[in-house]
């Protein structure tokens, strides 16, 4: 191999290198910013904290993500040796984009317009049934499991008669977050 040939060889590599390297870069940043925007650090958020554009910052993040990786691996493929072969490589990575920006779009409206139960307060403690864990003294607290939205809940009881520990009680008033007065079912 002569010297020209040599040197052909070193510049096709720097700039298949260069250009993949380019390519895997723009990918990489798209996914640091996919998951701090899905981890919730209100990233590109300069004014009101509410204000979304026509796009999400997930769509953004998610489309260069894609282009980023689909060009740098069409690039590979390619063996992109001239600017033309790049611009093609672009525009694989452009086939990949188009998908992964709507799918990033429609998969983050979902999760901030997913319907949720509300959190339950202490007014959803009064009626619930549950069991005597320690024993409810007269003049003193004991404790009781009881379910509110479907989750065992320990709460500190109180009771105008004694009541031992295996009884099943319904709760009669909430005293405050963690405390109930209850009677016998």
């Amino acid at each position: 191999m002569d010297r020209r040939e040599t040197l052909r060889t070193v510049d096709t590599l720097q700039v298949v290198a260069t250009g993949t390297l380019i390519f895997l870069i723009i990918g990489g940043a798209g996914v640091v910013v996919l998951a701090l925007a899905l981890l919730g650090t209100e990233l590109l958020h300069l004014g009101h904290v509410d204000v979304d554009g026509p796009i999400s910052v997930e769509t953004v993040a998610g489309f260069a993500g894609a282009f980023g990786f689909g060009g740098a691996i069409v690039n590979e493929l390619l063996g992109a040796r001239t600017p033309g072969m790049i611009a093609g490589a672009a525009a694989g990575g452009l086939l990949a984009a188009v998908p992964t920006g709507w799918l990033a779009s429609r998969f983050s409206r979902a999760a901030r317009n997913m319907r949720t139960d509300p959190t339950p307060t202490r007014d959803d403690l009064v009626g619930a049934l549950g069991l005597v864990v320690t024993p409810v003294p007269v003049n003193g607290y004991g404790e009781v499991r009881v379910r509110v939205a479907g989750q065992p809940v320990k709460l500190n009881a109180r009771a105008d008669q004694p009541i031992p520990i295996g009884a099943q009680i319904f709760v009669v008033q909430a005293l405050s977050e963690t405390s109930v007065h209850v009677e016998t079912y």
